[in-house]
């Protein structure tokens, strides 16, 4: 009898170790980095698992550095990933949407050549009634010379120069998708054995978009080019068939969702927020480059949101991601205007 060894199980560790074989240059520190984030992002899952069973629902009694009001499960979250990333030898610093500055790497621990940015709980406004979150992260190799603390600088790169970036959903299930430049993947978490396994390899955003992802509440606040584009999407100027509109108000989850089901999401300016309201570092960079690797595009409605050199550590940013047509579609209305 011919056994037949192939295997569909492959766990997040085995895919990281099989995909560093392939670059014989490699040191392993992005491979350690990828897999003391996944460990992070079990950990956090365990937390978001007991919301309302245990005491981390509701707000925390603090401000972050927006002047937002943290969550409980925000600072559980951000310190989870700091304790997880900061002895690994593998970081020279690390920088998160909920603190004000950068997070040095103690000084007891070696420093590497890399950095990473994350939001450790995104749409953690929601948690309290059970709606999806996540956790993003970007990882970028350091720009500054020698191996000490890590700089300004090492953070404000522009997204093309990203080395990985992923999100984790805490939803019905738990999954992590990230990629290191060579295609999106994604893997969902076993509970009952503690692992991720591979789950959606090579993920394609459809090029057919059924989704529409935006807050209609803000219209009141838009720019008429702004009106006039979701008027678009929404089959109203005539010149299309709609989409639907589904907006769930965690940007992991409407993201998610509109990866693998085709669409897009929308978050630009308004007369509130002029700059935009969601993070270039935390939140944009790393969803273009995965959307990006899965087929799709994102803009800010100028210009593809990669290529935007960042300024400050918190700067904000218009957002349009998803399908690649869709995207076109806004960054030739608003940039025509």
């Amino acid at each position: 009898m011919v056994r037949n060894t192939y295997t569909s199980v492959v766990t997040i560790e085995r895919y990281i170790i099989e995909q560093e074989r392939l670059h014989p240059q490699a040191t392993g520190a992005l491979s350690g980095i990828l897999q003391d984030l996944a460990l992070a992002a079990k950990m956090i899952a365990s937390k978001v698992r007991l919301a309302g069973l245990a005491d981390v629902l509701g707000e925390h009694g603090s401000e972050n550095v927006q002047g937002e009001t943290q969550q409980k499960l925000d600072v559980i979250s951000n310190d989870i990933i700091v304790k997880a990333m900061d002895h690994g030898g593998r970081l020279c610093a690390m920088a998160s949407e909920e603190e004000e500055g950068i997070i040095p790497i103690p000084e007891k621990f070696k420093r590497g050549s890399y950095v990473l940015l994350f939001d450790p709980l995104d749409g953690s406004s929601n948690i309290d009634v059970n709606v999806p979150v996540g956790t993003i992260f970007s990882v970028l190799r350091r720009q500054s010379k020698g191996n000490g603390v890590g700089t300004l600088d090492d953070m404000l790169q522009p997204g093309y120069k990203q080395v990985a970036a992923g999100y984790v959903i805490y939803g019905s299930s738990t999954m992590m998708v990230y990629t290191t430049g060579q295609g999106a993947h994604g893997f969902t978490l076993d509970p009952s054995i503690g692992e991720f396994l591979l789950s959606h390899p090579g993920i394609r955003t459809p090029e057919a978009s059924r989704y529409l992802s935006v807050n209609e509440a803000y219209e009141q606040h838009w720019e008429p080019n702004v009106k006039a584009l979701v008027r678009r999407y929404r089959g109203m100027d005539g010149t299309r068939e709609a989409l639907n509109v589904r907006y769930v108000g965690s940007l992991v989850a409407d993201f998610h969702r509109n990866l693998l089901g085709g669409g897009v999401f929308v978050y630009p300016a308004n007369a509130k927020n002029t700059s935009g309201k969601l993070r270039l570092l935390y939140e944009c960079n790393p969803l273009a480059f995965i959307c990006e690797q899965a087929g799709g595009a994102a803009s800010d409605g100028q210009q593809r949101i990669l290529d935007i050199q960042p300024t400050q550590l918190h700067q904000r940013s218009p957002l349009f991601i998803g399908s690649k047509a869709e995207v076109t579609t806004a960054t030739e209305m608003l940039a025509s205007s």
